[in-house]
């Protein structure tokens, strides 16, 4: 039952992410012809300074989640009952405080945008970060009740919601952009659409758990409410440093370069953060079937499927990687224009932190199944600290990718200290060393199959971009994949993967042959 809701939340999140990807390059497309580069910039910003308000929720959904992987286990629908009732009071005083903090930081937006970028804008930046903090504040009003879907390995469920609120989103905002050219309207469907997405999953929880509308008037146990407050003290320092990390790239770039050049980044964010969602279903869809794994402390077990989930990380990464590298300025030249792109040089420092921030999935797959938090607390603080200060001192010196090289820096705290202490170590009870060889063979490898790939690609320079970008996938699809195939074909690893993907082809011709025969 296990694997295969694991399964199937893999198989429904990639095809559902898949038409999520197309209707965003449409939608981004039209957002860049009605309003331009610094409407897209000050869009880009703005997400950026709201997920940073957004630290105030201190991880409480990941403790409630972790917390709730037992008693749904148990079928304990009390304590259950009141882990989510605790969720939703909870997430009601952090509205509020993400609020508060809004109003507060308004004030300063003008440090961070300069008064030529703002009279570029035309428009009331305060009004347009109001309905920013508005769809933020709404959102955690009503999510807590998803919680549950997430422990009970449903998150299938929340996809074909969201792939439907993307949906009805992205067109009614498209037919904004193309009628009225209006910001401000662009934005409060978002806001609109944002509250009946989570209306409806409250709704299916409320049908699926029927036991979850009955009044609770009891309190969490001592030992519980001990354990969340133990991991939100962790959690500060995990939310924190993680945006610092991950999240100040906007603010750096806007304030020494411009938020006409945050614009220019965020098509490139939107190909590799997509991406990078896509792939990462592959991993939050296991990560519940985890959480049991390690309940029934099997560490040999969870061991052997770190090894598998590391040698698919690094196959799927290295492959994306390449892939990116290869095909992003041409598909950008013919989305949007020649005068969109960004240098190879800084296309070749996003994909390497693209690639180095995708292995991390792993190990993070596991600290979160087992709730490791308060023991590396201090950890995201360091990574951040080394960020910040790498990003700013870099971007002063060589411009752009200097930002990028600041975060590739910061997570070298994570690879060759943090995941292989509390993780490899302290959990899985085995060496560090072995943790940092096997990600350092796996980098190598990468960057050998990304320079053979380029080399082998410009040996093909077509003038049709279309076709070039053809061209370029087929080359990517074809090499790192034979190269990879031909080291690992006989490996533990690949032949786990290998069985599992001709089992399920069997299913589907064993499935077609009942059906022709019907």
């Amino acid at each position: 039952m296990r694997k295969q809701n694991s399964i199937r939340n893999i198989i429904v999140s990639i095809l559902l992410n898949g038409i999520t990807i197309l209707i965003g390059f449409i939608s981004q497309k039209i957002f860049v012809n009605t309003l331009g580069q610094m409407y897209l910039g000050i869009n880009g910003l703005f997400s950026n300074i709201i997920s940073m308000l957004s630290i105030a929720d201190l991880g409480l959904g990941t403790a409630i989640i972790y917390n709730l992987y037992k008693p749904i286990a148990e079928n304990n629908r009390k304590k259950i009952s009141i882990l989510i009732n605790f969720y939703k009071k909870s997430y009601r005083i952090i509205a509020l405080v993400i609020l508060a903090l809004g109003i507060i930081i308004m004030p300063f937006l003008t440090t961070i945008i300069s008064a030529n970028d703002v009279a570029m804008v035309q428009s009331n930046i305060y009004l347009i970060f109001i309905l920013f903090l508005i769809d933020t504040v709404s959102s955690y009003l009503l999510t807590y009740k998803r919680s549950m879907l997430y422990a009970d390995q449903k998150n299938y469920i929340i996809n074909l919601v969201h792939i439907g609120y993307v949906l009805i989103m992205n067109i009614l905002q498209i037919i904004i952009l193309l009628f009225t050219h209006n910001y401000y309207l662009y934005l409060a469907i978002k806001i609109i659409c944002r509250i009946a997405e989570n209306i409806i999953i409250n709704c299916i929880v409320n049908k699926k758990y029927e036991f979850l509308k009955e009044k609770v008037n009891d309190k969490l146990d001592e030992e519980t409410k001990l354990d969340i407050n133990r991991r939100l003290k962790a959690s500060i320092f995990h939310n924190v440093g993680g945006f610092l990390v991950l999240g100040t790239d906007n603010i750096i770039i806007s304030k020494f370069l411009g938020v006409a050049t945050v614009g220019l980044y965020s098509n490139y964010y939107l190909i590799i953060n997509t991406t990078n969602m896509l792939l990462a279903q592959f991993f939050t869809s296991i990560t519940a079937s985890l959480g049991n794994l390690l309940v029934e402390k099997d560490f040999e077990k969870a061991y052997k499927f770190s090894q598998k989930c590391m040698f698919a990380n690094f196959w799927i990464y290295t492959f994306a990687t390449i892939c990116i590298f290869e095909i992003i300025n041409p598909f950008i030249s013919v989305w949007l224009g020649s005068n969109y792109l960004f240098n190879s040089s800084t296309v070749l420092v996003l994909v390497i932190n693209f690639y180095l921030q995708g292995m991390r999935r792993n190990m993070q797959l596991f600290a979160d199944a087992a709730g490791i938090c308060y023991e590396n607390r201090y950890v995201p603080i360091a990574e951040a600290i080394v960020n910040i200060i790498a990003s700013i001192v870099l971007v002063k010196l060589i411009g752009l990718p200097g930002v990028f090289i600041g975060t590739i820096l910061s997570s070298l705290v994570l690879h060759g200290y943090s995941y292989p202490k509390y993780i490899y170590n302290k959990l899985l009870k085995k060496k560090k060393s072995k943790y940092i060889l096997e990600n350092l063979k796996y980098l190598i490898i990468m960057l050998l199959l990304l320079v053979v790939t380029t080399l082998i690609v410009q040996v093909f320079n077509i003038e049709n971009t279309v076709l070039q970008i053809l061209v370029n996938l087929l080359i990517c699809v074809l090499i790192p994949n034979i190269i990879l195939f031909a080291i690992y074909r006989k490996s533990e690893n690949f032949i786990y993967f290998y069985n599992i993907i001709k089992q399920i082809f069997k299913r589907i011709i064993k499935k077609e042959k009942i059906k022709c025969r019907n």
